[in-house]
């Protein structure tokens, strides 16, 4: 039975091209920042934000984590979407690494916006954690792959300059919102003191996410990174595959929008389906109805050759990558219209 994997765009491998510029990879040591394709690559995705550094590391919460650490200290609070990757997925690190609490906003979608965000600071008592850290998630993956824009994103760096804090950009799918917005990664990078981006997910790349910010911090975040296990030596075999995502897959992602966009409008439309999340990237989230329960409906649409992801009691994910194409989708479309 052919199978059909919309668990996640994390799934993705590798293409002979990419195989092939990852085997001619020229390597070092990069713990001794000594790989010239690990050092190439920060370099490039320093430059393609607007910002003096960045570091390769193996995972996105890696960089996340790291970032969280290097803007705060013990004792601080960061604010985020209660829908935030750092808060839902991350096992509580912000605690553990950082030793810092979370203030959460329930926004629309995993979206927050600069009122909330205002409303959220505490005053400074000796009881209460300092406010430091403001987190947001572009795309937001539990939001259904909601996006900020850069005008929605500018009060919100308003109000963290005027309450002196700082803004951490978790941009695993970041380059899923570039193609529908037509922003530029500069002017992305001019909003937040550090960002995070994977390369490992729609892009195709098997291993990495990046780092990226001011050089101080960079480096101090080499340190993190190494305390978390996160040292690699020729990992310039891995960079080299982030570097030809970098070069050749990006604008092939609004594809994968288009192809949600169509799974998302054909989903709505089924008699079993309660709901479906706006539809603005390669993400759709729908909830079920008709009393169906989500464990249920996953292992029945697994019998059928469709894997996907239960995102609660009662909804399901599935997201679009490169290896879903046209047939892919109306087979899937068929399928759900099947199925009940």
């Amino acid at each position: 039975m052919k199978q059909i994997n919309l668990i996640s765009d994390t799934i993705t491998k590798p293409t002979k091209d990419m195989l092939d510029y990852m085997y001619a990879a020229e390597v070092g040591d990069d713990v001794f920042a000594e790989d010239p394709t690990v050092n190439r690559l920060q370099e490039k995705v320093a430059q393609m934000f607007g910002k003096e550094a960045a570091l390769y590391c193996p995972s996105g919460t890696m960089t996340n984590q790291i970032a969280i650490k290097v803007n705060t200290q013990p004792l601080d609070e960061m604010i985020c979407d209660h829908y935030s990757h750092v808060y839902q997925y991350e096992t509580g690190g912000y605690a553990f690494n950082s030793g810092v609490a979370v203030n959460l906003i329930r926004g629309e979608y995993g979206k927050i916006t600069a009122h909330q965000v205002e409303a959220a600071i505490k005053p400074v008592y000796d009881w209460l954690p300092i406010t430091k850290l403001v987190v947001l998630e572009n795309s937001c993956n539990k939001g259904g792959g909601s996006y900020y824009t850069i005008d929605e994103i500018k009060p919100i760096k308003q109000v963290c300059d005027t309450n002196n804090l700082t803004l951490h950009l978790d941009g695993a799918r970041l380059f899923n919102v570039l193609v529908e917005t037509g922003e530029n990664p500069k002017d992305i990078g001019a909003q937040f003191e550090t960002i995070s981006i994977c390369i490992s997910k729609g892009l195709g790349a098997p291993v990495g996410s990046l780092l990226i910010g001011p050089q101080d911090k960079i480096r101090e975040a080499r340190r993190f990174r190494k305390v978390m296990g996160g040292g690699m030596r020729q990992a310039g075999y891995l960079a080299a595959a982030c570097e030809y995502a970098l070069e050749n897959n990006i604008t092939r992602l609004k594809q994968d929008n288009d192809r949600a966009k169509i799974l998302g409008a054909e989903v709505k439309e089924l008699p079993y389906i309660q709901s479906v999340f706006p539809v603005h990237t390669n993400i759709v989230i729908f909830e079920l109805g008709n009393g169906l329960q989500s464990g249920e409906v996953v292992e029945k649409l697994k019998s059928k050759g469709i894997n996907c992801a239960a995102f609660g009691a009662t909804m399901i994910r599935f997201v679009t990558h490169m290896h879903i194409g046209d047939q892919e989708v109306n087979e899937v479309i068929q399928i759900m219209k099947s199925l009940y």
